[in-house]
């Protein structure tokens, strides 16, 4: 709990600061940029994360990756999580980073679980329905599970939306269940 406060504080400071300087799109591609090879490496968030390993050794594997791909800006705030000793919680500051500004843009991120791959019209049609019923933004995710027949199963936030197949035969199975305890 205490680390994911201390998260939230590090991410709200670094998005005010790169809304403020007007570099945020900048910024942002820079930091999923890092946590793409933070979710990538379990390596690098060894590195980081070891209480053994110095933090100019840190700097170092930080920079030998990143210096060339990266601003500035991303560049001083890893730096400034290093120096104060919050180079293991990164990945979970970039997180909470991606999630506040998803908040603070109305954007809602959600992540659809289908049986086969849609269309591109059924996406977009998708991606409408959502943004409607949400009142914002959408960027959709898509996973295939064979085993919910067909239909899908959206997930926003902690809400769940489904409106599969399998879903839906498991509700007559219970209705038919409940029905024939009714009869006898």
């Amino acid at each position: 709990m205490a680390n994911s406060k201390v998260a939230i504080r590090y991410a709200s400071s670094f998005l005010d600061n790169s809304i403020e300087k007007k570099v945020i799109d900048q910024v942002s591609d820079d930091l999923r940029l890092i946590y793409d090879a933070f979710i990538a490496s379990k390596e690098l968030v060894n590195v980081m994360k070891s209480p053994i390993i110095k933090r100019e050794t840190k700097q170092k594997v930080f920079n030998e990756i990143f210096a060339s791909k990266i601003g500035k800006d991303a560049k001083e705030y890893f730096d400034f999580i290093l120096s104060k000793g919050r180079e293991d919680l990164l990945t979970e500051i970039l997180q909470m980073f991606f999630e506040l500004k998803d908040d603070k843009f109305g954007v809602a991120n959600v992540h659809v679980t289908i049986a086969f791959d849609l269309s591109s019209d059924q996406k977009s049609m998708l991606e409408q329905k959502f943004a409607k019923m949400l009142n914002k933004k959408v960027r959709l995710t898509f996973s295939i599970d064979e085993d919910i027949i067909g239909g899908f199963v959206a997930k926003v936030s902690d809400t769940v939306y489904d409106a599969s197949v399998l879903h839906q035969l498991e509700l007559l199975r219970k209705e038919f269940l409940h029905g024939s305890a009714a009869l006898n």
